[in-house]
């Protein structure tokens, strides 16, 4: 059960790090630069359901497997920074194959 709940929290954290950096990279852009705000309303709400599910897998992961609470902070904090889900994404990896 444990590595169900691992795998969910990888693919949405990958998930909501791929949205950020779509939101920043190009919809930013595009609103800005060629006036074009509904890139940031289409992908910015896209982005917004993946990072709610993203923080609800934290809660889940938190709950089941009983996560130190630094990890699910840190898990939490680098949602906040373009590229941070990737790097986190390690640290998943890593103790999932603790568990195994």
């Amino acid at each position: 059960m444990n590595k169900k709940e691992l795998k969910f929290l990888h693919i949405t954290g990958i998930l909501d790090g791929i949205s950020l950096l779509l939101l920043l990279s190009i919809a930013m852009p595009l609103k800005y630069f060629a006036d074009l705000p509904i890139a940031v309303q289409i992908t910015g709400s896209i982005h917004g359901a993946i990072f709610v599910t993203y923080l609800l897998s934290i809660l889940i992961v938190q709950l089941r497997i009983r996560w130190a609470f630094k990890y699910s902070f840190m898990a939490g904090v680098v949602a906040f920074i373009p590229f941070g889900n990737f790097v986190f994404d390690r640290f998943i990896k890593k103790y999932d194959a603790k568990l195994a």
